[in-house]
């Protein structure tokens, strides 16, 4: 263990080398001047050809130009060239040879053209290409709006929301929550990817301001349109998260002329709650406008106990009860346009408004089993009004060689998080009044060029600046108590390059990261202390995969990842106190280091695509939450973080969707993992003993959709979550159930949809201890609740989904090959 005893906070010293140097800033002007060369060397020239192809693409139908079809020419199955069409339905391929060449305009929804051309001594004018609508397609893309369904990619599981998701709750804990690899934790929404509560929150493919908990409570359901579960990221992603990324892609929509979707809905458990949306588009020639905005209002009411048995001092033993009751209103903005300026340029500019209120209530009663020391209780008052905004501007050129493509991106994150708090014991005299402000600042600028070099070669290169920081401000009484700020720089620099064969693939990258860090601690009456750091690191990864046959896929992975402790864990200021234990944060956390390798199989039947896959890590100094005895209150137990030894984590998961029958199908996940964990806890005479521990937590989940008419759908969802042996405390299993249907009204352009969720209101936390105290435990939520939701959409335009870049699809771009 790196530090042997969280023993005295006075002055914080980082274990690593303390750098006397100015506050770090951001130094833009070593980064613009990679940039500038970056742009340089990656803008290269074209060869020159003869003559070129023209015509335009309409739709048969009606005679209205296709705009941003793609246009592709081949020789044979070699791609030469290739474009889309303008806001008029226009193309003009320049600098092709004489020749015999295949012809293709292809835009989703329609069917393909192809034809056979022939370019002689002229530019050739092919006229008019009419495409006619693919019924198929449409109505595949309406079923995947109803039911979610899961993909498997090279390198991540792309969970396509569905009505029945959005269903299971208001916010994005229930979403993911219900999606196979992912736990959240009803109590403080803390999740785990894979049993590790170390995962990287993105939101649009960039990491935010927003804490996971603060993220998942904000976010809508309504607003989520994918989640993609990275799990092994390569050298294109940031390095932070052990367990990998949950990126979740908020809905944005492209189709032409004026589109828009209302949902209303209400949940039904100890109290009402209500939620609503609204997201619309308009897109006209060269503009695509967007917006979505949603309203989260209700009570939630949570309520719990600890039994603590005290070994050494038989007074101390104690009853704890406990009720949490928070009030919260949520309003969410995000709004957009995407400018067309021709076929090659687009520039797009959005922005997330987020407004949270949160009114909150904790009781706490302290019985001492003794019958000696008096009850003690305390109540908890606060009053939370965040408010959290992003600013997201971006370019992209399209090179005239397919896929070959620059992409500029500049993303202003702010997070502004004021309390005001208070205590009362049980007779309501005040106690103590806390006024907490925290203002969090985060700018991203990176650039991004894709270059295939031939048809089966591809070269990716990257720079990225990222510069975070965060000021802290604690008043007690109306009066300074302490206040921190934290700041940190990471310029990185990325490269991968990929090819595929026959049946092989894959693809070598590695990231190159500078990173340094500095924050400095007051506290009233105690001399300041500083923390800094400046690390180089090199982060590689590498695919590989194998076409066994067109139904067989196997593929293996590897990264090395990086956990730096985040503000809460090294902030020494009191994040919550009770009568019996304190909250705060360790400054001389050192980072862990995670070496991860994975295997996945992915297997095509006629039922559908099941993907089995083990996956192993090796980490470095992992940091692990403990109790210990309060250095300022004997009476007191402190939690906080420190470095255990290292550790090993392995496990198999599998997950798929399967099509049992016309009117039964189903998605599934089922995994398991083992992780041995070495450290060291207090005992009952409050001395240091190592223990080892192996943790096997197993997690199931199924989700049932039957068809009983065109009209009518039935919904049943069931997940098991074992129980987990841990260090100092161990979770017993839980369990639930859902049930649902949803009817579709008014021609299938509206739905009603109705859930009851925890039939059996199993669905609670039982943990339980015995360092240094003999200690269970329990912890409820308003797990049982009946959901209502109306849903209604409408507009002109029809599913043309723009494809001029993967911001179109709300997708971020892969780190996989081909």
């Amino acid at each position: 263990m790196k530090s042997t005893k969280y023993n005295n906070i006075k002055i914080y010293t980082a274990k690593k080398s303390i750098i006397n140097q100015s506050s770090i800033k951001p130094n833009p002007m070593k980064f613009y001047v990679s940039l500038i060369a970056f742009v340089c060397f990656m803008w290269g020239t074209t060869a020159q050809n003869s003559f070129s192809v023209s015509g335009k693409v309409v739709d048969k139908s009606n005679n209205s130009p296709i705009p941003y079809a793609t246009i592709v020419i081949k020789n044979k199955d070699q791609i030469i060239t290739g474009g889309i069409t303008n806001d008029k339905g226009e193309f003009s391929i320049p600098k092709i040879n004489s020749g015999a060449y295949e012809f293709e305009a292809q835009f989703i929804g329609y069917k393909s053209y192809t034809n056979t051309i022939t370019i002689g001594t002229n530019n050739l004018d092919l006229g008019t290409i009419y495409l006619s609508e693919d019924v198929t397609v449409l109505a595949e893309v309406e079923v995947v709006g109803e039911r979610t369904t899961i993909e498997q990619k090279i390198d991540r599981k792309v969970v396509n929301v569905g009505q029945d998701l959005i269903n299971s709750g208001p916010s994005a804990s229930d979403v993911l929550n219900n999606i196979p690899s992912v736990s959240v934790d009803a109590q403080n929404n803390s999740v785990t990817l894979r049993g590790n509560p170390n995962v990287q929150i993105f939101i649009d493919g960039k990491p935010s301001q927003l804490s996971a908990s603060q993220a998942l409570q904000q976010i809508p359901s309504t607003s989520i349109k994918q989640i993609e579960l990275i799990t092994n990221p390569s050298a294109k992603y940031n390095p932070e998260g052990m367990s990998g990324i949950i990126n979740i892609i908020l809905k944005k929509n492209s189709n032409l002329g004026f589109n828009a979707n209302i949902n209303a809905g209400a949940n039904f458990g100890v109290t009402p709650k209500g939620n609503g949306s609204l997201d619309f588009n308009y897109r006209i020639n060269k503009f695509n406008f967007y917006s979505t905005y949603s309203i989260n209002h209700g009570r939630w009411n949570n309520r719990g106990f600890i039994d603590t048995e005290n070994l050494t001092n038989a007074n101390n033993s104690n009853l704890t009860l406990f009720k949490i009751n928070n009030t919260n209103t949520n309003h969410f903005l995000k709004t957009g346009v995407d400018f067309y300026i021709n076929d090659k340029n687009t520039l797009s500019f959005f922005t997330n408004q987020n407004r949270n209120t949160t009114d909150g209530y904790f009781f706490n009663q302290v019985n001492y089993t003794n019958g000696v020391n008096p009850t003690l209780i305390q109540v908890f008052e606060s009053e939370v009004k965040s408010r959290n905004e992003v600013y997201n501007l971006s370019y992209k050129y399209q090179f005239e060689k397919p896929q070959k493509t620059f992409e500029l991106e500049v993303n202003y994150n702010i997070n502004d998080r004021p309390e005001d708090s208070q205590f009362y014991d049980g007779n309501r005299n005040l106690l103590q009044t806390n006024q907490i402000e925290t203002l969090g600042k985060n700018l991203i600028v990176n650039a991004d060029f894709v270059n295939p070099l031939d048809e089966k070669t591809k070269l990716e290169l990257g720079l990225e600046n990222r510069y975070d920081a965060t000021d802290n401000l604690f008043d007690r009484d109306f009066n300074y108590f302490s206040d921190f700020d934290y700041k940190r720089n990471i310029v990185s620099a990325y490269a991968n390059y990929g090819k595929q064969n026959e049946k092989w693939s894959y693809q070598l990258g590695a990231r190159l990261e500078n990173f340094e860090v500095e924050a400095n601690f007051r506290r009233i009456d105690e001399l300041p202390g500083q923390f800094k750091d400046k690390i180089f690191t090199v982060y590689p990864s590498a695919f590989l995969t194998y076409s066994v046959s067109e139904k067989d896929n196997l593929n293996f992975s590897y990264s090395r990842r990086v956990d730096r402790p985040n503000l809460g864990q090294v902030n020494p200021i009191r994040n919550w106190s009770s009568p019996t234990i304190d909250q705060e944060g360790n400054p001389n956390l050192n980072p862990q280091f995670t070496n991860s390798v994975e295997i996945n199989y992915t297997r095509t039947t006629k039922l559908g695509a099941i993907t089995s896959g083990v996956f192993f890590r090796y980490i470095n100094d992992p940091i692990t939450q403990v109790f210990i005895q309060s250095p300022y209150d004997e009476n007191k137990k402190l939690m906080t973080f420190d470095n255990f030894s290292n550790a090993t984590e392995y496990g198999i998961e599998t997950s798929g969707n399967l099509n049992f029958k016309k009117w039964w199908s189903a998605n599934f996940g089922a995994d398991v993992y083992f992780r041995n964990v070495t450290g060291f806890v207090e005992n009952v005479d409050l001395e240091l003993v190592e223990k080892e521990v192996l943790t096997v937590p197993f997690n199931a989940r199924m989700n049932h959709n039957f068809n009983v008419s065109k009209r009518f759908r039935i919904i049943w969802f069931t997940m098991y979550r074992s129980g987990v042996e841990d260090i100092q405390f161990s979770n017993k299993l839980m369990w639930k159930t859902d049930l649902g249907f949803r009817y579709s009204l008014f021609k299938d352009q509206g739905s009603l949809s109705v859930r009851y969720n925890d039939i059996f209101n199993t669905m609670y936390a039982r943990f339980y201890g015995e360092n240094p105290d003999r200690a269970q435990g329990q912890f409820r939520w308003e797990s049982r609740m009946l959901n209502v939701t109306f849903n209604y959409r409408f507009g002109s335009g029809k599913n043309r989904a723009l494809q001029r870049k993967q911001r179109d699809a709300n997708e971020t771009q892969g780190g996989g090959m081909f």
